[in-house]
């Protein structure tokens, strides 16, 4: 990865009036950072504005919401993007979680101001608020139907909601600890609960019971993903028959990033360790790219990129920051990834750019979550900020 280039969060605000200026940086791994400024020269007819760099840095092109910026000396190159839109008034502290329905239509969130709400994705209006958790709730999601959520709290409960009307129709006991992440299996007929009390479950939502602890590490669970296996690894068999309750756990993989630094992926339904990967730090958050490549991230700010074919050296260890990674998402033919010093950006393939997705200030981005050509991000200043990828 080449040197990361930041800018300051409000450049868009900031470069729309003549003279303007904001700042702009570039940090090579082990070298002295590079700092610069760019400055409005005025405001074109169709109002985009006319922006030069400081020496050492060029602007390759402008719109009303996105910047590319250079540096040649670094080879680096970021496309920074301002929000679309902000939403401020869903919740007035910091939003821990939050996820995008199926159809796009709705958003769900969670804040340790004590609240998780159920607002509409296109103005941020508030639809339903979802009570009955005993202090923080940690996650929350979307099933795919997009009608029904999902919701791990500090209370040791996993709970499932009615986004029609807002009523708690399952609740989950069984866990001794925090619950810090969710899966869903499938449709949904069969969820994964990931706690501080070190144990990973599976659920049948159906008869609201626990079908059984699919590992149990003694460290704290803090990410949990479930992945379909391509076929050509190995993901062992189930010690016992499994319960004609289990819907959809054949030829699927379970990733467990692990408090103690540890990255564990096991077979979901033989529950067969498939691989242990240690790392530089405790592990935070984790996803599958494909049916064999994954990412994982790390309180360090390290994001591994492993093949679960051969997972004993990483592909790749990308470091953009020494800042946690809070959360990594699959995303067409990359990923996005958010990074507790406000930092959130998305990688693709085929592009020799980073999309920096700009307007947190410091405050870390806790989650993302997209819809078609919009991403969502929530973070602790208390704001929910939607990203137009069209406006690229």
């Amino acid at each position: 990865m080449a040197a990361p280039l930041r800018i300051q969060s409000d450049w868009a605000q900031a470069l729309r009036k003549d003279e303007g200026e904001a700042w702009l940086s570039c940090h090579p791994p082990g070298k002295p950072s590079l700092y610069g400024s760019l400055t409005c020269q005025g405001i074109g007819l169709d109002g985009i504005p006319e922006v030069t760099a400081s020496e050492g840095f060029i602007v390759n092109e402008i719109n009303k919401k996105s910047i590319h910026i250079s540096c040649p000396k670094e080879n680096s190159s970021s496309k920074f993007l301002a929000p679309y839109t902000t939403f401020s008034r869903i919740h007035t502290k910091s939003i821990t979680c939050l996820d995008i329905s199926s159809g796009g239509g709705l958003g769900v969130s969670s804040s340790t101001d004590g609240t998780m709400k159920i607002w509409q994705a296109s103005n941020g209006e508030l639809r339903r608020v979802l009570e009955g958790h005993v202090f923080d709730v940690n996650c929350c999601r979307f099933f795919p139907s997009g009608l029904v959520v999902l919701s791990g709290g500090m209370d040791a409960q996993l709970k499932i909601w009615s986004a029609e009307d807002a009523s708690c129709v399952v609740t989950f006991k069984g866990h001794k600890g925090g619950i810090l992440d969710t899966a869903i299996v499938d449709r949904g007929r069969n969820v994964v609960s990931a706690s501080r009390d070190g144990t990973a479950r599976l659920w049948d939502c159906g008869r609201s019971a626990c079908l059984g602890v699919l590992a149990d590490c003694g460290s704290s669970i803090n990410g949990v993903a479930v992945g379909a296996a391509d076929n050509s690894i190995n993901l062992g068999s189930p010690e016992q028959m499994p319960s004609e309750r289990e819907v959809g756990t054949e030829a699927k993989m379970l990733l467990l990033a692990r408090e103690d630094k540890k990255l564990q992926c096991l077979g979901l339904q033989s529950r067969q360790p498939v691989f242990l990967f240690i790392g530089s730090d405790a592990f935070n958050c984790c996803t599958f790219l494909s049916g064999f490549l994954l990412l994982a991230g790390t309180q360090d700010g390290n994001i591994y990129q492993l093949d679960v074919r051969s997972p004993r050296a990483p592909v790749q260890v990308i470091h953009r920051s020494g800042a946690p990674v809070l959360s990594l998402l699959s995303f067409r033919d990359g990923f996005i990834a958010s990074q507790g010093d406000g930092s959130c950006f998305i990688v693709q393939q085929d592009l020799d750019y980073v999309t920096e997705l700009t307007g947190a200030d410091c405050d870390p981005v806790y989650k993302v979550a997209t819809w078609e050509k919009q991403i969502y991000t929530c973070c602790r200043d208390g704001l929910v900020r939607r990203y137009q990828l069209s406006d690229l």
